[in-house]
């Protein structure tokens, strides 16, 4: 029987997991609509920006600092050390390779994913680290559903920033660069405008949009761990295909698209097959709609906007 609060229930969650999935999908898709390159250690430097916020939150709260300021603090700590992270993979890893087969630079990212993972690993151990409650615990009523302080918080920040970056890209001088380079980067550096910093200034925004959302899933889900980074980083790359890779505003719809998905799937594939799957086969959703897109629409549902290169 359809149960209209089940069904709200279920999207809400979606837009939760959704908006995580977009913030991840913009430094895909921005670092892919300028290089045409799968930055696939991005995943990782979510992760970092996760494990910096839960190593230093339980220090914070020890000293006695309230926790929603700890939280802030957590972020504003997470946000630079993920920054000079991807800018350092840019200069070391990519730069030297951005003239070589595209086979090349993509080796080097997965490279750079496994390499990450392993120095996190070193740091922090193996062990997941328990990423304490922050916020208030008492479920907030919406139309019948409910989602956790935390969870709006979540939508909130998520909201904010993509507005922020669409603001960042259509009304300041550092996106016309952006858009500019991506249109040609040949041409971009015959009008005055500096590459190599727009680029690295592009791996900068997608490395803080990362790091934030690091610290939002670590908050979510209350844990931390060296590879947390990895399924994360693959769905947002399928929302970021989704979406049309490139275009920013389909990252953004992606991603929330992407999350509505596999909350709808988890929620009800018990149902749809007599229980023989549960909702711990949820994963399974986000990688057929990727085959699916791949298949019927490799350009995404918004397109793709492909740089002139000649």
């Amino acid at each position: 029987m359809f149960d209209f609060d089940t069904l709200l229930q279920q999207i809400l969650n979606g837009l939760v997991l959704g908006s995580v999935y977009a913030l991840i999908a913009l430094g895909y898709t921005m670092v892919y609509g300028i290089l045409q390159l799968i930055n696939f250690a991005h995943g990782e430097v979510l992760m970092m920006g996760a494990m910096v916020a839960a190593w230093l939150v339980p220090k914070l709260l020890a000293a006695g600092v309230p926790a929603p300021l700890a939280l802030a603090i957590a972020v504003a700590a997470a946000i630079p050390v993920c920054v000079l992270l991807s800018v350092a993979i840019e200069r070391v890893a990519y730069r030297p390779l951005r003239n070589a087969p595209r086979l090349a630079p993509l080796i080097t990212a997965i490279g750079m994913s496994i390499v990450l993972q392993t120095v996190a690993m070193m740091i922090w151990k193996p062990n997941p680290i328990v990423f304490p409650d922050l916020l208030p615990t008492d479920p907030v009523p919406i139309f019948g559903a409910i989602l956790a302080p935390k969870q709006i918080l979540i939508l909130v920040v998520a909201a904010t920033m993509m507005a922020g970056l669409l603001l960042l890209v259509h009304s300041t001088r550092l996106g016309r660069a952006m858009r500019a380079t991506a249109e040609n980067p040949r041409i971009a550096s015959l009008m005055g405008v500096d590459a190599n910093g727009v680029i690295a200034a592009t791996f900068a925004v997608g490395a803080a949009l990362a790091a934030v959302a690091g610290v939002l899933v670590a908050l979510n889900y209350n844990i931390a761990h060296f590879a947390m980074g990895f399924i994360p980083g693959l769905k947002a790359f399928t929302a970021a295909v989704l979406g049309g890779i490139g275009n920013i505003t389909g990252a953004m719809l992606g991603g929330l698209l992407l999350g509505i998905i596999e909350s709808l799937g988890a929620g009800y594939i018990g149902d749809l097959t007599g229980g023989f799957l549960g909702s711990h086969y949820q994963d399974i959703f986000a990688f057929a709609v990727l085959i699916l897109v791949l298949l019927f629409r490799p350009s995404g549902i918004m397109g793709e906007r492909v740089a002139d290169r000649a």
